[in-house]
């Protein structure tokens, strides 16, 4: 067999389960890459040597087939898994123990997974580079001066270097495909209300924002990888009222792709427009009818994301100015100077349905979009937190990803290739409840644009 760090995580469990590898080899053999090459990249803040090691032991002592038997994964730092701190990036939660898995942790475990390491993100999950004064810089594996995404940079990072085949995070503003999209690796934001958010740590009311647009999901270096942790973590828990088992495949669909080439007001990279195309070819020779769309009052859904973002932020920003360092304490004022906070929650809630409406009907005449990821290329590290220019190039730069949190709908961030040393990549997106399409159309592209990673650092 060929080294396991190298292996995508259904190899590993099928080669697991038909007994040609040991679990306990596979977990040494990942801590043994997280030796070498966390110190490079500070993806991972803890490493679950002992635990993980002793669950590999217990299972090859007891084999089981299971879909996920023996593989590795690692959980960002503001998910609950017991023995570890939720410490969400910020010194004063350094010591914050759960008191118990959060669900989609143990449901990965029931399907034969191992945890093995907590990774870094930024304070709060609140930028699109990953850092904080608790554990420093998470480094892009490609290049270092470019931001590697956020906030789930330190599984994009220790998925794209081979630490681990598959990893969880959540999304709020693109905080798994941002992340996906730098570093050359996959991204499910699943739609909201399909993965429980359980906490035993923090607020129970995290605010309007989160409690629409927040979802928890899964990385990885396939797409067939997404499809099987999909399947594992989704479902009601009791735990979380917006949650319900919706059907984890539809009905028939149409081969129809809504093609997205321009984005109002931006400029996309020629490479972006280069990938856009090439794909659109790929899935035109695939059979699928592909037509040019337009993405409706796309500015509208964006400044609603952002009015509903601030309108929380505004009620929080004194009370978490203790806790965050003073750039992303300013950083946060400064979002929320620049969104409209006068709106009450029924008037955000009535603009959010009515743009619904328009992206529903959109769906109707075609069931599949393909859009940039970013419409940036991935900027130097930091440029966020710029003064002047640090708000606009968020939204900017985030234009087709926070359609997806605010409407609620499943997206995939995909890597299609590399150009002049970075990852480039192409978002997909699909109505309610139909990731199942998003999974779909990913497939047919990887076929042709395989998963650049794993890699060793630059």
């Amino acid at each position: 067999m060929p080294d396991p760090t190298h292996l995508d995580a259904s190899q590993i469990a099928a080669a697991v389960n038909a007994r040609q590898l040991k679990c306990v080899d596979i977990i040494d053999a990942h801590l043994k890459r997280i030796e070498r090459i966390n110190p490079q990249v500070n993806a991972i803040t803890h490493t679950l040597s002992e635990s993980a090691l002793s669950m590999a032991t217990a299972m090859d002592a007891n084999p089981e087939c299971k879909p996920l038997a023996g593989v590795p994964f690692t959980v960002k730092g503001n998910i609950d898994l017991y023995g570890s701190p939720t410490h969400q990036g910020i010194p004063a939660f350094a010591s914050t123990m759960p008191f118990a898995n959060a669900p989609i942790v143990d449901r990965l475990i029931a399907a034969g997974a191992i945890p093995i390491a907590r990774t870094n993100l930024p304070e709060l999950a609140m930028r699109l580079c990953t850092d904080n004064p608790l554990f420093g810089a998470t480094l892009n594996p490609w290049n270092e001066y470019l931001t590697p995404g956020g906030s789930s940079g330190g599984d994009a990072v220790a998925i794209a270097t081979g630490m681990t085949p598959v990893g969880l995070g959540n999304d709020t503003g693109g905080s798994l495909r941002n992340p996906a999209y730098c570093c050359g690796v996959a991204a499910l934001k699943p739609t909201v209300g399909r993965m429980p958010t359980v906490r035993s740590t923090g607020p129970k009311d995290m605010g309007l924002a989160m409690e629409v647009m927040q979802v928890e999901g899964p990385m990885a270096r396939s797409v067939a990888d997404l499809r099987t942790l999909f399947h594992v973590i989704s479902g009601h828990h009791p735990g979380d009222a917006r949650t319900q088992d919706q059907p984890l495949t539809g009905p028939a669909y149409q081969h129809k792709v809504g093609l997205v080439s321009a984005v109002p007001g931006v400029t996309l990279p020629s490479v972006t427009q280069y990938d856009i195309e090439r794909v659109a070819t790929l899935l035109t020779d695939a059979g699928y009818e592909v037509e040019s769309v337009e993405l409706p009052q796309l500015n509208a859904v964006n400044n609603l994301w952002g009015d509903l973002l601030a309108t929380d932020l505004q009620h929080t920003i004194r009370t978490l100015q203790p806790v965050l360092s003073r750039p992303v304490h300013l950083f946060l004022a400064d979002m929320v100077r620049a969104f409209d906070t006068s709106q009450t929650r029924e008037q955000l809630l009535d603009r959010r349905s009515h743009l619904q409406s328009l992206w529903t009907a959109l769906f109707e005449r075609t069931p599949c979009l393909l859009t940039p990821t970013w419409t940036q290329l991935p900027w130097p590290v930091d440029a966020d937190l710029d003064p002047i220019y640090g708000i606009p190039l968020l939204r900017d730069t985030t234009a087709t990803v926070t359609p997806a949190n605010i409407l609620g709908f499943p997206a995939i961030a995909l890597p299609t290739g590399v150009a002049d040393g970075i990852p480039t990549g192409i978002q997909i997106m699909a109505p309610w409840w139909r990731e199942d399409i998003c999974l779909d159309i990913a497939q047919v592209i990887e076929r042709h644009c395989p998963m650049p990673t794993p890699i060793m650092p630059s």
